[in-house]
């Protein structure tokens, strides 16, 4: 009788260190993507750039050359370009770049755009104080939009040893149409 229960306390505790590692496991994969993205944001992995409110101040006689790369998915009838192929900027000051988006179809498309910096290593220090690709962007048939993008480069890549000759930063974005049915839910 006493091995029959210490057969059933096994069973029973294998099968609830089952359930625990099922719910651990579910609950790993739930917080995957939230948890990969503050940590690209927090180290600036793949070129992720950091949001700000603030530019620090321009550092003297220290500029940077950023680079405009501009893409559409295929399919999207977007035409999409910046204003401007490049600015010369100072390191720890406030700029801000301009970009054209025209919708070519004949019914209203919904983009949202996801974006990058490289060389992967100036992400966390490629600050955005405002940007459109913060939210998703309508533009009606023939529609023509000029959208802004405000930023700093901050001053803190001047002294790491890995980013601090760095003389061009190349900042990309690609619009990706948003599928209506999954925006309204």
């Amino acid at each position: 009788m006493i091995a029959r229960i210490a057969r059933m306390d096994r069973k029973l505790r294998t099968a609830l260190l089952a359930v625990l590692g099922i719910c651990f496991m579910s609950g790993l994969g739930w917080a995957s993507i939230p948890l990969y993205r503050m940590f690209c944001q927090a180290t600036g992995l793949n070129g992720t750039t950091q949001r700000g409110t603030v530019a620090p101040g321009a550092v003297k006689n220290h500029q940077i050359r950023i680079d405009f790369d501009t893409n559409v998915a295929p399919h999207m009838p977007w035409k999409f370009l910046p204003e401007n192929p490049y600015d010369t900027v100072d390191v720890g000051a406030r700029d801000m770049a301009f970009f054209t988006a025209r919708n070519t179809s004949n019914k209203p498309i919904t983009g949202t755009a996801t974006f990058n910096v490289t060389p992967a290593q100036a992400g966390k220090y490629f600050t955005k104080i405002q940007c459109f690709c913060f939210t998703q962007q309508t533009l009606q048939p023939g529609e023509t939009a000029r959208m802004p993008v405000i930023f700093f480069v901050d001053p803190k890549i001047l002294q790491d040893p890995d980013a601090s000759d760095v003389e061009t930063i190349t900042l990309s974005y690609t619009f990706y149409p948003v599928d209506s049915a999954k925006a309204k839910s």
